[in-house]
């Protein structure tokens, strides 16, 4: 390990004293202890029993709070639960400090085996629908449909805002970026992280920005805040790199749930041209263009998203009799492409 790098901060040594995350209207959190792992999970307890459980994952510097627009609009159609990865919001790290996609990816199916709700319907974003991909391919039993929002699949040439978290990857990198930021507000550190996310960052209410703040100061706090960063970056990196079976790509094209694909026009992290390869990647997929969003669609635009994913429930056969007259789209999706993309 380089002298600059970031030590590792064991789970069993992290004892942040910091505010809890803010728990939406409507919202429950709990702590699950899982083997290696203790995950915090954020839920909406279902409009009425019977629903279909659902799971978020959510991506790079995320939190669960990330889905929570999405769940509100899914209230009545699905039995939603969102997840902190370990090191990420409420959750401490893993006690193996594996921050690889496969490790995330191992933390969602034990929670899932652990909480005998599989399948679900399983949503992730960015670096979430990495971890999402390589759940639905190597335990598709837990899956019944898969949602990618902007998912962080390889790319050859990478977009010019995804640069920086390539850079955090290298040993080194992360130590001295505390040290050049250190004088950084929240708000200033908040409004960089929306204008690279968001399509159009003036969407954001001032209570929304306001809570964002509130959130950046308390990650701030935590000790492990830049390594869990750090190395979920390299984990991104590395699996990039990997070939064969392992390939996220391969994985991509063994996924036997319905899939529906979730790419903005601004999006500067992932890029939208690779909308097209993912559609032909994922067998069968649907594939909801949205020109005006950025990476975080599903926070920019939920109803848009609500509306697509009830519409592959529906194609599925998995949309409950309640929510069907929901599915058919209407005005709030004027101004987007969703289309059958798969062959």
């Amino acid at each position: 390990m380089s002298s600059t790098e970031l030590p590792s901060v064991p789970a069993s040594t992290v004892l942040p004293r910091v505010s809890p995350l803010e728990v939406e209207q409507g919202e429950r959190v709990r702590s699950v202890g899982l083997p290696g792992v203790t995950l915090t999970v954020r839920s909406r307890p279902p409009r009425r029993a019977g629903l279909a459980p659902a799971l978020f994952v959510h991506g790079l510097g995320g939190s669960s709070r990330n889905w929570s627009a999405l769940m509100a609009e899914l209230d009545g159609v699905v039995d939603g639960e969102a997840l902190d990865l370990p090191g990420f919001g409420d959750s401490p790290p893993p006690d193996d400090g594996d921050y690889s996609v496969t490790g995330h990816a191992r933390a969602v199916i034990r929670h899932l085996d652990a909480a005998g709700r599989g399948p679900v319907h399983l949503l992730g974003n960015s670096m979430g629908g990495a971890v999402a991909t390589r759940v639905a391919a190597v335990r598709p039993d837990l899956v019944r449909t898969l949602t990618l929002v902007s998912p962080a699949l390889p790319e050859i040439r990478i977009q010019r805002g995804a640069v920086p978290t390539g850079l955090l990857a290298l040993p080194g990198v992360a130590a001295l970026f505390t040290r050049w930021t250190r004088t950084w507000t929240a708000e200033q550190r908040v409004r960089g992280v929306m204008a690279l996310c968001y399509g159009d960052p003036g969407r954001v209410s001032p209570e929304g920005f306001r809570s964002a703040v509130e959130e950046m100061e308390r990650r701030l706090l935590l000790p492990y805040f830049w390594d869990a960063m750090a190395r979920s970056a390299r984990g991104i990196v590395n699996a990039y790199t990997l070939g064969g079976q392992h390939g996220l790509w391969r994985q991509a094209e063994r996924v036997l749930a319905p899939t529906l694909l979730v790419y903005g026009g601004r999006d500067q992290l992932v890029s939208f041209r690779m909308a097209q390869r993912a559609a032909r990647a994922f067998a069968g997929s649907r594939l909801l263009t949205l020109p005006q969003a950025g990476h975080v669609a599903m926070m920019e635009y939920p109803e848009v998203v609500a509306t697509a994913f009830r519409e592959l429930l529906a194609e599925a056969d998995e949309l409950p009799e309640s929510a069907a007259g929901a599915a058919t789209g209407g005005d709030e999706t004027d101004g987007f492409d969703t289309e059958g993309a798969g062959s």
